[in-house]
């Protein structure tokens, strides 16, 4: 790999703040989501720049004054940013329904920072044909609300989103394939930093990145776990490297992910149908899930398929503390993971971060038992 082949997009994480700022001062409207149902192409169409909520290191100073303790550190911590001012380049937020944390943050936000929009689109739960004419209502009226300030929506500026964003996808899930295949020789967290400076890069930018990345990657024609134990990483997200970093450290290799940092945001890279409102509907109806939005019962079974794609020997949970639909989840997919004889082992975050003397000796238990 070309030493300088992530250089762009550890640049583009490490100066997001000021590329935003001076992208709202030539005046471009920036909307923040916090989901990956967040539907981005529609963002993109009416002229918007979306970007994904990056909280960042940190204790919470302020938030306690206006959120409950137990809402999970990612949500605290970006409300703290907030309302200390540091997202002033935001224009407002739009936020798919989710969890419940999320939605009600978007709610305190709207109540405590300025501006011009703060909106919820409401998800249907069941994919059938009249849960997608509901679908297409709810985006109608965020399509009203975005032009209300100042967006300009049409068929043919979703349709050349909706190209971008495929373009993108693919191009990443092409970066999953040799991960799987153990091609991949970036570590756990460089591969991280390639996934978030797409959240904030201008997406016609992010798409070279990606494409650059790969011609560099493509050289890469041996195994690169050597003698590292490969596992997959489930969770919600994770914006700090350090976890990573110590996990591949101790003795394990990140082969694959089910992450909302990570595959959740690609799969599929598209969807189907007769326009482009249709297109969109389908393929956030049919997005790789998250358990806020499925059932554990689902989710298990493709939990075991990527790690049969990967040859992934154990499953590595890393949650955020009080993240209520993982830690729900995770019972089941124990048990599930169990009984197919895959063991796993589960770290939890909090705002402090991670405390890296016991998380080595926790990793290296478990990968000194996955390699006897």
């Amino acid at each position: 790999m070309a030493p300088g082949s992530i250089a762009p997009f550890i640049e583009a994480l490490k100066s997001q703040d000021q590329t935003l700022k001076a992208l709202r001062q030539s005046g471009k409207q920036i909307l923040g989501y916090f989901c990956t149902y967040t539907p981005v192409e529609l963002v993109h169409a009416v002229g918007f720049q979306p970007v994904r909520i990056m909280s960042g290191p940190g204790t919470v100073s302020v938030a306690d004054s206006v959120s409950p303790a137990f809402v999970c550190p990612y949500m605290r911590r970006a409300l703290d940013k907030a309302l200390s001012r540091q997202y002033d380049y935001l224009s407002g937020i739009i936020q798919a329904y989710t969890c419940d944390a999320a939605c009600g943050v978007v709610r305190v936000w709207e109540e405590n920072i300025p501006g011009e929009i703060f909106h919820s689109i409401p998800l249907p739960y069941n994919d059938n044909a009249d849960s997608r004419l509901f679908l297409r209502a709810a985006i109608q009226e965020l399509i009203a609300k975005m032009e209300a300030i100042g967006g300009r929506f049409s068929d043919e500026a979703l349709e050349a989103s909706l190209l971008l964003y495929g373009d993108i996808r693919n191009l990443v899930l092409e970066l999953y394939r040799m991960r799987y295949d153990w091609r991949m020789p970036l570590t756990a967290s460089e591969f991280l930093s390639v996934i978030l400076a797409g959240f904030v890069s201008p997406p016609e930018e992010y798409r070279s990145m990606i494409g650059e990345l790969i011609a560099d990657l493509r050289y890469s024609s041996s195994p690169c776990t050597g003698d590292a134990v490969p596992v997959l990483v489930s969770g919600s997200l994770i914006e700090e490297p350090a976890v990573l970093d110590i996990l591949e450290q101790s003795g394990g290799k990140v082969v694959a992910d089910d992450l909302c940092t990570g595959l959740r945001n690609f799969q599929p890279p598209s969807g189907e149908g007769s326009d482009a409102i249709e297109r969109l509907i389908d393929r956030y109806m049919n997005r790789f899930p998250c358990p806020a939005r499925s059932r554990a019962t689902d989710r298990a079974a493709l939990l075991a398929e990527l790690v049969e794609r990967s040859r992934a020997r154990g499953v590595v949970f890393v949650f955020q503390k009080f993240c209520t639909p993982h830690l729900a989840d995770h019972p089941f997919l124990v048990e599930d993971l169990k009984k197919r004889g895959i063991p796993s082992i589960m770290i939890e975050m909090d705002e402090t971060g991670a405390n890296e003397g016991q998380l080595r000796t926790r990793f290296e238990a478990f990968f000194e038992m996955l390699g006897s």
